[in-house]
């Protein structure tokens, strides 16, 4: 089990203040929460793409490029890479890039973003975004894995004998995960390819989570990659925590009533009713985290959002110290030990070349089978 942070890079005033960070320090304090993360046990950090105020982080491969360089052992990813506004060419040689500079330790999750004015921005119409993402994933799937490309489709200019640099590392492209909040034919995607479908799990109930991630598993059998329970699943997750819980919610309310992307609606209560937020004790967190696998199955990774809302960077690094000494330890013992042996744990760079280079052993001893038993038969005639 994967236990991590993602970000979605917002700048926000702090409520409790009245100041707002600049857009320098904002992005510095993403790499302090990053370094942090690994400095506490985390084994993930991701960040998001945004081209749209109020959020920083348009270029997710220099910042992760940046925090490997400062790293050792945290696996960077993106909480989205945006699939419909980027040439597909581009994210093929940018990553590859970047999982080179991280000897492996990168994936990312693919998205289509939630900001509508980013599509005419970058050349693309909104009303093409599910058909964008379909075509433009196809397209990458086919750069990381075929060495000459060939290729023609609806949104872009053709390829003639393309071979995009550097290659993968290792001959591996990144794991990629397939992240929606609401679109069940991006689920559908993830389990065609076999890739892992990570759901948002913040604004929305559970039934809906779990309408989405059993839509992935059913599909991800279907298409002959495993069982149902085998399929590779992510959870989204939003925490505030103090050590007594009314200490939680009395500090985070004024944050929550004036967050962009969810103030002013539903009161905190309500939220934390209906969602997977939880404002409350690490015991709180501990036992509502655990509560996920009875609606999702076991799963592989969990990434937690802890700062946006205009939160100040010092209380944001007090949550890590909190989730890296108290929250995760337990939730990793206890996954660990409810997992069955046939359910796979996260994929990483070095599990994917071992499962590459086993599948290649087993086809050359097929074929040496194979030309055995006809070397045989000719010997009998």
């Amino acid at each position: 089990m994967q236990f991590g942070v993602f970000t979605v890079g917002d700048v926000t005033v702090d409520p409790t203040t009245g100041r707002e960070p600049t857009e320098h320090k904002r992005i510095k304090a993403m790499v302090a929460i990053a370094l942090k993360a690994e400095e506490v046990g985390l084994d993930v950090f991701a960040t998001g793409e945004h081209h749209n105020r109020p959020f920083v982080p348009s270029s997710p491969t220099t910042m992760l490029g940046h925090i490997a360089a400062r790293t050792e052992r945290l696996l960077l990813s993106t909480s989205t890479t945006l699939i419909t506004t980027n040439d597909p060419v581009k994210i093929a040689e940018d990553y590859a890039m970047l999982q080179h500079l991280a000897d492996g330790r990168v994936d990312l999750m693919m998205g289509r973003g939630n900001t509508g004015p980013v599509y005419p921005w970058f050349g693309q119409d909104i009303r093409n975004g599910i058909r964008l993402a379909v075509e433009n994933y196809e397209l990458l799937h086919r750069l990381w894995r075929e060495d000459v490309v060939d290729w023609q489709g609806k949104f872009r200019t053709p390829l003639q004998s393309f071979t995009s640099t550097p290659r993968p590392l290792d001959g591996v492209p990144p794991f990629v995960w397939h992240g929606s909040i609401r679109s069940p034919e991006i689920a559908e995607q993830a389990a065609y390819y076999g890739d892992g479908f990570f759901a948002n799990h913040i604004f929305w109930p559970k039934e809906h989570t779990q309408r989405m991630v059993g839509l992935y598993r059913q599909r991800f059998a279907h298409y002959g990659h495993g069982s149902p329970e085998q399929a590779i699943v992510g959870l989204g997750g939003q925490v505030f925590m103090r050590r007594n819980s009314q200490d939680a919610v009395r500090e985070f309310r004024p944050y929550f009533d004036n967050a962009p992307v969810y103030g002013h609606g539903p009161s905190l209560e309500e939220f934390t009713r209906e969602t997977p937020l939880t404002v409350g004790s690490p015991q709180q967190v501990i036992d509502r985290t655990l509560g996920f696998r009875e609606y999702v199955g076991d799963y592989q990774r969990q990434l937690f959002l802890l700062d946006h809302a205009g939160l100040p960077l010092k209380t944001v690094l007090e949550q890590l110290d909190l989730l890296g000494e108290e929250v995760v330890p337990v939730l990793r013992k206890e996954f660990d030990a409810l997992r069955p042996a046939h359910v796979p744990v996260a994929p990483t760079h070095a599990s994917l070349v071992a499962a590459r280079d086993a599948a290649d052993k087993a086809a050359t001893g097929a074929a040496d089978a194979g030309d055995l038993a006809g070397a045989g038969a000719e010997g009998r005639r």
